[in-house]
């Protein structure tokens, strides 16, 4: 049987059906699936919590809105951040993804990673699949798999994030992006 094929930097884009709360119209940028499950960040879900009283040290890197957000339920007292570099140093406390886009080591002094931080999202928490279980709820429709684009992770208007990564789909994909909140009422 074949390895299926990585996810890794895709989004999954939350189908209108699903109605998990921790999910429910959420974009998840995938920053690890191989064989033995699946790890991601949601990208459209800022918190309360200012990066300055979580993190102080990389406040100053924090993408508007600077705050921290919800990256999943899984290990919520934990952080990951992501950063957008300009590529060219050889990584250090720095993982790439796409593009400049990766996950950078936060226990760092901002100054000691290379390449050097331009930008910082910081997410509580993570969203994880063990083995088979994201490949499940595809097979279940619960997830459209598009590709990312570099801005996703650093949007301005997070509560749109949902709405307009499908919109920019082809097809039919790009209908759901008028879906309502609530199917039952339309």
């Amino acid at each position: 049987m074949p390895e299926p094929e990585s996810l890794r930097g895709k989004l999954l884009v939350a189908t209108p059906g699903l109605l998990d709360p921790n999910f429910s119209r959420s974009v998840v940028l995938l920053l690890e699936h191989n064989e033995g499950g699946a790890l991601g960040v949601v990208l459209n879900r800022p918190s309360d919590t200012k990066v300055t009283e979580a993190l102080p040290a990389w406040a100053v890197l924090a993408s508007a809105p600077a705050v921290v957000f919800t990256g999943g339920p899984v290990q919520p007292e934990s952080a990951i951040g992501l950063a957008l570099t300009s590529l060219g140093d050889e990584p250090d406390g720095f993982a790439p993804l796409l593009g400049g886009v990766g996950s950078v080591d936060l226990a760092r002094d901002p100054d000691d990673v290379r390449p050097a931080p331009e930008r910082l999202r910081v997410f509580a928490g993570y969203s994880g699949w063990g083995e088979g279980q994201l490949e499940g709820e595809l097979v279940q429709s619960s997830w459209f798999v598009v590709d990312a684009e570099p801005d996703d992770a650093w949007t301005r208007q997070p509560s749109g994030l949902w709405r307009s990564v499908l919109r920019r789909q082809r097809g039919r994909l790009a209908l759901f992006a008028d879906s309502p909140t609530d199917p039952t009422t339309n």
